[in-house]
C-alpha cells in the first residue's frame, strides 16, 4: 500500500512535534496498570483480541514486538465481507477499520496488559475518526471484544484512564462487539518489518516500537 504524497509530507513535517508531545507526556505520566483485569492462566494456551488504531501497519508493528504475543495480523473489523478488501475501506464508507488481530498465550500476558501497550503506546486514543496523517472513520479507536470478560476489562480500564486524566481530552475508543475479522491483503502483512525505511514506517510506527522497548522492557522482543 502507498500513501499519497500529501500524507508523506504531513508525517515529515508534522507529525513529529505532535506525537512527540503526546509521548512526552506519556512517559511523565505512567500508565497504571488496570484494575480490572483476567488472571493470568496457569497452562499455554491461544486467546485472541482486536483492536483498531490507525493504519494497521503499526499496530501490527507494535504487538510482533510483545513477549506472549503468538501473531499479529492485519485486517479489517467492524463491516460485511464483501467490502473487506483496502480500496473499498479506504472510502471511509464500509463501516470497517483497519484492524489487527492479536493472538496471545494468557500464561505469559494478559489482555489487560495488552491494552495498557495499545492506550500507552501504540496509539493516541483521543484523535477522533483519525491517527496521526490518516484520516477517516476507517482509522478509528475501537476495542472489539468477543467476550463479556474482554469488554468488562476494557470499558474498565478506559474510565480508569479517564480518571487518572493521562490524557488532555477524553478517550474516544470504541468498546464493540466483534462482528468478524478478516484478513488483510498479503502485501499489507508485516509491512514495517519490510519496509522500515519507508518515510511513512520512519515517522509514524517505528517510534510506537521504540516507545514499546523504552516503556515496557520486560514485555519487549526484538523478534
Amino acid at each position: 500500500m502507498s500513501r499519497t504524497s500529501m500524507r508523506v509530507v504531513i508525517a515529515l513535517f508534522s507529525l513529529l512535534a505532535i506525537a512527540t508531545a503526546c509521548y512526552a507526556k506519556k512517559e511523565a505520566l505512567p500508565f497504571p496498570d488496570p484494575s480490572v483485569d483476567a488472571t493470568k492462566a496457569t497452562a499455554k494456551g491461544k486467546q485472541t483480541m482486536v483492536i483498531a488504531g490507525g493504519c494497521f501497519w503499526g499496530i501490527q508493528a507494535v504487538f510482533q514486538h510483545v513477549k506472549g504475543v503468538i501473531s499479529a495480523t492485519s485486517g479489517y473489523s467492524g463491516g460485511d465481507a464483501k467490502t473487506a478488501e483496502y480500496e473499498v475501506v479506504s472510502t471511509g464508507n464500509t463501516g470497517h477499520a483497519e484492524s489487527v488481530q492479536v493472538v496471545y498465550d494468557p500464561s505469559q500476558i494478559t489482555y489487560g496488559q495488552l491494552l495498557k501497550i495499545f492506550f500507552s503506546v501504540a496509539h493516541d486514543p483521543t484523535e477522533l475518526n483519525r491517527q496521526g496523517p490518516d484520516t477517516g472513520t476507517q482509522y478509528r479507536s475501537s476495542i472489539f471484544y468477543n467476550s463479556d470478560e474482554q469488554k468488562k476489562i476494557a470499558e474498565a480500564y478506559i474510565a480508569q484512564l479517564d480518571q487518572a486524566k493521562l490524557f488532555s481530552s477524553p478517550i474516544v475508543t470504541k468498546v464493540v462487539p466483534l462482528r468478524a475479522f478478516y484478513t488483510a491483503e498479503a502485501y499489507h502483512q508485516d509491512y514495517a518489518t519490510r519496509h522500515p525505511e519507508s518515510p511513512y514506517i520512519m515517522f509514524n510506527d517505528a517510534p510506537k516500537v521504540a516507545h514499546l522497548r523504552e516503556q515496557f522492557p520486560n514485555l519487549y522482543t526484538g523478534k
